[in-house]
């Protein structure tokens, strides 16, 4: 029997088939021509509003006021001590249910709605838990592919609640809003109970509250720079904080990484004994058309391939997500592993044809169109200019943005210049949304000032754009986006969507 090799010379010819790969792989081939596609019929809203019971909506409303006491998400201390915690008091319900666990910078929730559906369409019974929410805080967690009622969400506050009041005399810190609805989700899966739960991190991956599963599949959607005070200065750096999901003997599925990230993922890999799919190398899109409502794509996964398959979301970045839910649903059904077989085609078609991610290039309003997307870094923002330049034939794009305080909103800017003809800039109703005269500053030095409208109130906003889109007839097939921050949408749905 030859001698097991040494796990650094393991890293190295895995680094070198990374950064010596042909980039082409990865191309996709976009189609020129518009394809019909039946996906059957549109799903109703995915975003719950408020209850419409007066006594739910108030007691909803004290659960998130004392959420609310608690340390917010900007606000960590680096470490699972205090979820750890909680989790051994609550008897660990993290522990009663397989879990697939996803990080990275940008579409991890998008992934994971899809991930999610592809398990679903098997007759799984799943948990997904994502964060920030759009609209409403019950959308966090969702069972069966929708989010937990009103008064389920309440019902399960009150059940941990003694719990973290116990966990939080011990410690030196309260638990935070992050560790309390993390609790929350892991409890509603292990009540529920759930076959399989898709958790998406709050930050990082190491030290996330999430990070107390021990997940069969980790999924590390692309990484680029983004909570930087955080995570560190570069790409390698970032991925260091999250590469800490990759546990012992898991399988990774890797969508595209800068190559510096890559080398850390991948040597933690061969440190987990964990198993890896690479995008590009091991799964993939084949190919991909621009179709009405979405595209339509042919998928490389882990067994083989996945032709005619229907995505009703719109720009690359989507499909690139889809490969990469793909893979990890199934490396979860140990295919491409124990099994050398593709998934039902048609289940997969069924399901990924039902997938929504509100707030991803969403249609909210049709004369003008008027689209929302939650790009709030560079990376995102530059991926959705691509998708809307692909998608919508628009003539002028107005663009309204609104961004929270610590991100790089020039380098977003800067990505969406290209498209936009005017830009217009406002606040959302967080605090931490960037003061409107700094963002405005930042929007003429990129602009110049004739291109650059302020209105500090959204609404005024929202119509100061969509009356810039209008006021020539020349522009017929004119549009707005909304952007800049999770928030913002959330703020614009709301209005654009009321009633």
């Amino acid at each position: 029997m030859s001698e097991p090799s040494d796990p650094s010379d393991q890293f190295d010819d895995i680094v070198d088939a990374e950064t010596d790969r042909d980039p082409d792989l990865a191309v996709i081939e976009a189609g020129s021509r518009t394809l019909r596609t039946q996906a059957g019929p549109p799903p109703g809203d995915p975003v719950p509003g408020r209850p419409e019971d007066p006594e739910l909506d108030k007691a909803l409303r004290e659960v998130e006021t004392e959420l609310s006491t608690r340390w917010g998400e900007t606000k960590l201390e680096p470490s699972v001590t205090r979820i750890a915690a909680l989790m051994d008091v609550l008897g660990d319900p993290q522990r009663a249910y397989p879990s697939i666990h996803i990080t990275g910078t940008n579409g991890k929730t998008s992934t994971a709605r899809m991930i999610e559906a592809l398990l679903g369409a098997f007759e799984l019974r799943t948990g997904r838990y994502t964060s920030p929410h759009v609209q409403t805080i019950t959308e966090r967690i969702s069972l069966d592919g929708a989010p937990i009622s009103a008064e389920r969400f309440v019902e399960t506050y009150q059940d941990v609640k003694p719990y973290v009041e116990l966990v939080d005399a011990r410690e030196e810190y309260r638990l935070s809003f992050f560790e309390v609805l993390t609790a929350m989700a892991y409890a509603a899966f292990a009540d529920a109970p759930v076959d399989v739960a898709v958790v998406e991190v709050g930050m990082g991956g190491t030290w996330d509250a999430t990070n107390v599963i021990d997940a069969s599949v980790a999924v590390v959607t692309p990484i680029d720079l983004d909570h930087t005070d955080r995570l560190g200065g570069t790409t390698g750096e970032i991925a260091g904080e999250k590469s800490g999901i990759i546990k012992q003997g898991a399988t990774v599925i890797l969508a595209q990484q800068p190559v510096d990230a890559a080398q850390v993922l991948l040597k933690k890999a061969v440190e987990a004994d964990a198993t890896v799919a690479r995008e590009g190398m091991e799964f993939g899109i084949v190919s991909r058309e621009v179709a009405v409502g979405g595209q339509l794509l042919t998928l490389r996964g882990l067994g083989g391939e996945y032709d005619n398959v229907f995505l009703p979301l719109h720009g690359a970045y989507q499909a690139h997500n889809a490969a990469v839910a793909l893979a990890a649903v199934e490396a979860f059904f140990g295919i491409g592993a124990d099994h050398a077989r593709t998934l039902d085609q048609d289940t997969v078609r069924r399901a990924f044809a039902q997938v929504a991610s509100p707030g991803r290039l969403e249609i909210v309003r049709t004369s003008p169109t008027v689209l929302l997307d939650a790009a709030h870094n560079p990376h995102g923002a530059r991926a959705t200019a691509e998708g809307v330049s692909e998608a919508f034939g628009f003539s002028r794009l107005i663009g309204v943005v609104s961004t929270s305080g610590d991100k790089d909103a020039k380098g977003l800017l800067e990505a969406f210049e290209p498209i936009f003809a005017e830009v217009v800039i406002t606040a959302n109703s967080n605090p931490r949304a960037t003061d409107v005269d700094v963002l405005a500053a930042a929007a003429v030095e990129v602009f110049g000032e004739d291109r650059v409208v302020v209105e500090p109130r959204l609404p005024d906003a929202i119509e100061a754009a969509i009356t810039l889109a209008e006021e020539e007839a020349e522009y017929g097939g004119a549009g707005v986006l909304v952007t800049g921050s999770i928030f913002t949408v959330g703020d614009a749905r709301l209005l654009l969507r009321r009633g």
